[in-house]
């Protein structure tokens, strides 16, 4: 069945006949721009406000981000990203565009008047007869952000930022007993004109989001550091003093790097001071890579810190000996997001500050990790065994939490009783019992992997083995008839075995928990917005073929025609790096019985690698390269992470 137009659903409603309808469509010939509904109201065939119920109850109005696509104010690239910070800052989309300067206030007051079908009026705010504050009053006018703006006889044409509803446009003509015109104006006018007629500054009654976002998002960090006049180099106390929790310019500036360091994703933000009149270096680490974000002058070397340490309730008198913490921003702006904090003391009575975002959220989806069908094979099957052990290996920062809370996931049922010890708890799950480890008070892994024994768990979890007692401890547990899930740093899934019998753990023990490992690293994705196709060269197909293995590669079956690689060019959208998110490159050791006794004969790393190679075993790279095949990243990016 089509979708009905607007005209069929009006005659449905009984509201208009098929001759006045032919009418309207005859004159839209001559007003092709026209709108059939508005047509009709002009044509005096039927009421603005039963239009207006027709459209609003059965979705007919053209959506704004159509409208300003259609009249080429914004371009889709623009309004992806518009929606993505509507929907991260919690505000709406039209609050998105303008902090976002992608649409002029006026411009997109334009739209709204022509998704409803009003009139759009530049308000003369100067010549606002002040006597119009008598018909609406204040409280109402800043709740519903509108203003009287004309009064002839017995018709008030009121100015308002959003359409009203018709019930509460009727509620109003009943209480005022006038008849009212409905009119769009910018917002900008609206709050001018609130001012002049009540004296009020601002829409006091906007959420609490929006009122934050207002006070992050407009200012760039060039506008921040003009409002603060020069001056000589600050006196470290003297400094100190200046920063306090109402001290403007230093707060708005810690929200505003918090929060682009946030919708740019980064991962980690560097506070960098120098001594003398150098400036203070930001940089922020996004997908990975490192680059410096902004340079503020060298008189906030000291402020920055400061107001830093107090957000995260650490002493602010104490500069010489390291400091850790934690900020929970929602306490200072509209992002739901956590901070680790680690301060250090450099030369010069300075310190270095590094913020680590930890985004709570839920887990990706298991089938979204980008494993291979083996892999995918062998890692769920470990996952579903009733006992045993499951080691996720790699580098700092290459993804292991996420993996394992991905597989926690896929697992995660009421009929088993799951207990985690993580270091920080970065991503929560409903059914998991998730602890935070803490050393200082004796709390450690292996101290928490203990206790969860007594609790009747049927899966662990330990955030990482790092030393011979929660390693042992885990095995034991293994063997017990309990699924143990930790991670390790190491580089690769065979260094992981020999990394652990060096530990000192029993070959036999260890053996016989033992599941599978899974070594990973994160690349950087290309940016699907830019990035571009082309033929290898013979030169550079070799070299693909000769990293990845002759005699693995004439497994594949593909030849120089099958392949077509890609490149980022650079564009908006991925700063002009040409790379735009990231994405896992795997390595999983199947600990088959023959693995099994190579680890009982503690034989080394080569012996184990053949074997699980024999197994089907993919190596990082041979695993990065077939991601490369399929375009999703590039062989530069591959080389970078496998240093092997």
């Amino acid at each position: 069945m089509g979708v009905k137009r607007v005209g069929e659903l009006l005659i449905e409603q009984g509201l208009i006949t098929q001759e006045q309808l032919s009418e309207a469509l005859d004159l839209q010939k001559v007003f092709p721009d026209q709108p059939v509904g508005q047509l009709l109201c002009k044509l005096g065939f039927i009421k603005e406000s039963d239009l207006s119920f027709v459209l609003d109850n059965k979705n007919k109005r053209p959506k704004l981000a159509d409208i300003l696509l259609a009249a080429g104010v914004l371009d889709q690239q623009k309004l992806t990203h518009a929606r993505e910070v509507a929907k991260q800052g919690n505000i709406t989309l039209e609050r998105a565009l303008l902090k976002l300067r992608y649409v002029e206030d006026e411009a997109l007051s334009k739209a709204i008047a022509g998704q409803y079908d009003m009139p759009f009026v530049q308000v003369k705010v100067p010549d606002l007869d002040l006597g119009l504050s008598r018909y609406i009053s204040a409280v109402y006018a800043q709740k519903q952000r509108i203003a009287p703006i004309s009064k002839i006889g017995n018709t008030l044409t009121l100015a308002m930022v959003q359409p009203l509803k018709a019930h509460d446009l009727r509620e109003l003509e009943d209480s005022i007993r006038l008849k009212i015109i409905s009119a769009i104006a910018t917002e900008t006018s609206i709050s001018e004109s609130l001012k002049r007629l009540y004296n009020i500054d601002s829409f006091s009654t906007a959420s609490a989001s929006d009122e934050v976002n207002l006070d992050i998002v407009p200012d760039s960090i060039v506008d921040l550091l003009s409002k603060s006049s020069n001056g000589d180099e600050p006196d470290i106390e003297e400094e100190t003093k200046k920063v306090t929790e109402k001290d403007s310019v230093i707060v708005k500036l810690v929200n505003k790097i918090i929060y682009d360091a946030y919708m740019k994703k980064a991962s980690d933000i560097h506070i960098e001071p120098y001594p003398g009149k150098k400036d203070v270096v930001v940089r922020t680490r996004v997908d990975g890579h490192c680059s410096v974000y902004q340079k503020i002058p060298y008189k906030y070397k000291f402020a920055l810190p400061s107001r830093i340490k107090i957000m995260a309730d650490l002493d602010i008198a104490e500069r010489r000996k390291p400091q850790d913490g934690k900020i929970e921003f929602k306490k200072f702006g509209p992002l739901d997001i956590e901070l680790r904090v680690a301060t250090m003391p450099t030369v010069g009575g300075l310190e270095d500050v590094v913020m680590r975002l930890l985004a709570s959220g839920d887990p990706i989806g298991f089938s979204d990790l980008g494993l291979t069908e083996r892999n995918l094979r062998v890692f769920k099957e470990s996952l579903n065994s009733p006992h045993g052990l499951v080691l996720v290996v790699g580098p700092t920062g290459s993804g292991k939490t996420t993996t394992l809370h991905s597989g926690l996931a896929l697992i995660n049922q009421a009929s088993r009783k799951i207990w985690t010890a993580e270091d920080p708890v970065e991503i929560t799950q409903a059914g998991l019992r998730q602890v935070q480890v803490n050393p200082r008070i004796g709390f450690t892994f292996a101290a928490a992997l203990r206790s969860f024994l007594r609790l009747d768990p049927d899966v662990i979890m330990v955030g990482e083995m790092r030393d011979e007692e929660t390693a042992s401890t885990a095995v034991e547990a293994s063997l017990t008839g309990h699924l143990v899930f930790s991670t390790l740093h190491t580089n690769s899934s065979t260094e992981t075995i020999t990394r652990l019998l060096e530990m000192g753990l029993d070959p036999y023990s260890f053996s016989d928990s033992l599941l599978c490992v899974l070594a990973q690293r994160l690349a950087r994705r290309l940016c699907a917005d830019c990035r571009e196709s082309y033929f290898p060269s013979d030169e550079e197909f070799n070299e693909l073929i000769d990293e990845y293995g002759r005699d693995e590669f004439a497994g594949t079956g593909l030849g120089i025609a099958d392949v077509t690689l890609f490149r980022g060019v650079g564009c908006d959208r991925c700063g002009h790096t040409g790379y735009r998110g990231r994405l896992g490159i795997y390595e999983v050791l199947e600990c088959t019985p023959a693995l099994k006794a190579l680890i009982k004969r503690r034989s080394d790393s080569d012996h184990i690698k053949s074997q699980a190679a024999l197994d089907g075993m993919r190596t990082l790279k041979q695993d990065g390269i077939l991601k490369v095949l399929h375009g999703l990243t590039d062989i530069l990016e591959v080389r970078r992470v496998c240093i092997k």
